[in-house]
């Protein structure tokens, strides 16, 4: 896997200015750094992500207030310095020649972007495009779709608002039926969850909505069985992996999904505002663009892409993003986040008053957890963390979940999550 995941460099890595070369750092102390990463290499995933010591090199790269202990990091993962300065540097060369760059060099760079996500993701160009973030990708499937008066849409009370909302307005325009169902927050197995899914489908269900790393409690779902269940009745399936993409190990092609979307200022730590839109070749010729566009046949991709004019920096940046990423490697970030998670939720689980509502199983989770104190909302616990211990975490308070999530980063360290640990420890107290 970490072989293919480096290979895309080899390929693009000419494209933009690299970020292996850019720091705020002093040149010799981001030289150090780097040696230093490539140096454990050839380490297990599992090794590294309980050493201290390598993380706290890994911090390095990114610039962190001291305000407060930030353990939300879901909503906008936190860019490395490097591709930052990467960024500004494209922004510096495209504001010189405007217009220009953007007639004559704009899609070159963008579609080289374009060529190593794909390979990143696990997909092929023909399949995939850029867009803002994983709501505008999803709702061009959700709201483009051929659907009739009485089709029904499967989705789960777990899912990203904005999907529901896109089903929702179906419903009162189209008058499609939407069947929501309930998931468990500690399935016993694989299949618990995909029954769940296969006991709502009727002979009118055309396509159901699946999250892939359900963002209010960090569960991860089976995808892949819950995608062969599905289509064994002919459902197609609509995966939201916002926050699985740089974050789990896994290609889209795995997931075996007919429509995709995900965001990649969230874990793949790109500029804010992007995000891919990903369709089954087969697939995308009955899908409606949002926009308008005349300019390419019905089964091509690029119809999707027709946004008007968009930061195109910002775009472009995604490379270096992608170059940032492979210093790490997907195996060892995704085993980190998972024993950050580990770590703090192993403490709290056992204690009085508090309720954790994401599953303790290793393939269950990974870097998100659900936590609520009993007697406490949502918002009064997180207003809590943050007046009286200066750690920002968010409020999730719906039917299907109560609690604060919680989502470290590369940066985050132990000492943190102890105090996070100590805090909701003698809130649940009071």
């Amino acid at each position: 896997m970490e072989n293919s995941r480096r290979s895309f460099l080899q390929k693009f890595g000419t494209l933009s200015v690299s970020p292996l070369a850019l720091s705020t750092l002093p040149d010799t102390e981001w030289d150090q750094l780097l040696s230093y990463l490539n140096r454990q290499k050839q380490r297990s995933n599992q090794d590294i992500a309980r050493d201290e010591a390598y993380w706290r090199e890994v911090a390095k790269a990114y610039r962190v207030s001291p305000d407060f202990i930030n353990l939300e990091n879901g909503y906008y993962s936190m860019a490395a310095w490097p591709v930052l300065e990467a960024q500004w540097q494209h922004i510096q060369r495209v504001n010189q020649i405007p217009s220009y760059y953007m007639r004559n060099y704009q899609w070159d760079e963008r579609n080289a972007v374009t060529a190593a996500l794909a390979e990143f993701a696990g997909c092929t160009v023909e399949e995939m495009v850029v867009c803002r973030n994983t709501t505008e990708a999803l709702d061009t499937v959700i709201l483009g779709l051929d659907l009739d008066e009485g089709d029904e849409a499967i989705m789960s009370n777990q899912d990203y608002g904005s999907m529901l909302a896109a089903f929702n307005q179906r419903a009162r325009r189209d008058k499609i039926v939407n069947r929501v169902i309930s998931l468990p927050l500690h399935p016993k197995s694989d299949e618990e969850i995909v029954d769940c899914f296969e006991k709502a489908i009727t002979p009118r269900t055309k396509v159901m909505h699946v999250t892939h790393l359900i963002n209010i409690t960090g569960q991860v779902l089976p995808v892949r069985k819950i995608c062969d269940m599905a289509h064994s009745y002919g459902v197609e399936v609509i995966c939201d992996s916002a926050h699985a993409l740089g974050h789990l190990d896994f290609k889209i092609r795995d997931l075996d999904c007919d429509y995709w979307g995900t965001s990649l200022h969230k874990w793949v730590g790109a500029p804010l505002g992007s995000g891919i839109l990903f369709v089954k070749k087969e697939k995308i010729a009955q899908v409606w663009p949002l926009l308008g566009d005349d300019g390419f046949p019905e089964d091509d991709i690029r119809k999707f892409q027709h946004f008007g004019t968009l930061p195109v920096t910002g775009h472009i940046s995604i490379m270096d993003a992608l170059k940032f990423q492979d210093t790490i490697g997907i195996g060892r970030k995704q085993a980190r986040l998972r024993y950050l998670k580990q770590y703090w939720t192993e403490q709290l689980k056992d204690k009085p008053g508090i309720i954790i509502n994401t599953p303790w199983e290793e393939e269950r989770s990974s870097g998100i957890a659900n936590v609520g104190v009993e007697n406490l909302s949502p918002k009064e616990l997180a207003d809590r963390l943050m007046k009286d211990y200066k750690i920002f975490t968010v409020a999730i308070d719906n039917e299907a979940v109560k609690g604060i999530r919680v989502t470290p980063h590369l940066y985050t360290s132990l000492n943190e999550l102890d105090q996070l640990v100590t805090a909701l420890t003698e809130i649940s107290k009071t």
